[in-house]
């Protein structure tokens, strides 16, 4: 029950954070600075723990953060860019609801994971109660106004996008924490570390533009900077003690708290749809503690 408890907490940092970037409309340059903050805010735990764990680093875990962090900046401008075209209702459920059955489904065919049934049971219910948070049937159908079905369109788009990038991270990262043995704190740090190389264009670039956005964001990128990681360091904590295919799922729990805070700050989504999502949601959490 302890990876449950982490899994938990980590969904209401998840679902604080997301909030606060969709409220930001930030791009590639919010991106650039909620690292920056990231890599000054978690140095002194990154080097407290980095120093003792980096000389047992080699070849294996070197790519495998290496291939983290650039698939966590993909995820994470591609979550921006659908933030920015459309609902976090659209978005955020379908990133978050895609991504574990993508993830989970890989867990078990490239890591050789075995579902139960109740854990295979607990993934639909997640599932499903991420669909009717998202608005389910009316997703598809977008409502008479071009206009919004448009922007539902581009929220299934890049909804889905972002959930494809959330698998292949869950998968590389639960292949670190789980079989290269890497401590969640320094591994994510470090993801972080390397994100910024990625992105110096932008550094290099239009720094007027670039100091615009500090002056207008620091606030939401300062938010994101200081629960982002820490939201995914409880869950590689999780993965050391669960498997990645109960916990990715088990994440999903953060949509009740997006229905109950992103519901009521940003004025979106149906209430009736979010709490019957949040109720299924909450059954899958149970099927896959049990399970």
């Amino acid at each position: 029950m302890s990876a449950v408890v982490l899994v938990l907490l980590a969904a209401l940092l998840h679902a604080t954070w997301n909030i606060a970037a969709k409220r930001a409309g930030g791009d590639q340059r919010f991106a650039l600075l909620s690292a920056l903050l990231t890599v000054v805010i978690w140095l002194p735990l990154g080097l407290w723990f980095g120093v003792e764990e980096w000389p047992r680093w080699g070849l294996r875990q070197w790519l495998a953060v290496s291939a983290s962090a650039a698939v966590h900046l993909l995820y994470y401008n591609t979550l921006l860019k659908g933030y920015r075209l459309a609902d976090l209702t659209v978005v955020y459920p379908l990133a978050r609801g895609s991504g574990p059955l993508l993830s989970a489904s890989a867990a078990v065919l490239l890591l050789g994971e075995r579902l139960s049934a109740a854990g295979a049971a607990g993934i639909a219910a997640v599932c499903g109660g991420v669909f009717l948070i998202a608005g389910g049937p009316a997703l598809w159908r977008g409502g008479h106004d071009p206009a919004q079905r448009r922007r539902v369109g581009a929220g299934l788009r890049w909804g889905l996008l972002t959930g494809a990038t959330i698998a292949c991270y869950s998968v590389i990262d639960g292949y670190a924490v789980k079989v290269l043995a890497m401590g969640p704190l320094v591994y994510d740090y470090m993801c972080n570390v390397l994100r910024v190389p990625l992105q110096v264009p932008l550094l290099l670039g239009d720094r007027a533009a670039l100091a615009a956005t500090w002056r207008r964001q620091w606030r939401h990128a300062l938010v994101v900077a200081l629960l982002s990681p820490a939201a995914y360091i409880l869950v590689l904590q999780a993965l050391t003690l669960a498997p990645l295919s109960h916990v990715a799922p088990a994440r999903e729990v953060s949509m009740l708290f997006a229905a109950l805070l992103g519901g009521r700050l940003l004025g979106e989504g149906d209430r009736r749809l979010r709490l019957a999502g949040a109720g299924c949601i909450a059954a899958g959490v149970v099927a896959l503690a049990l399970g």
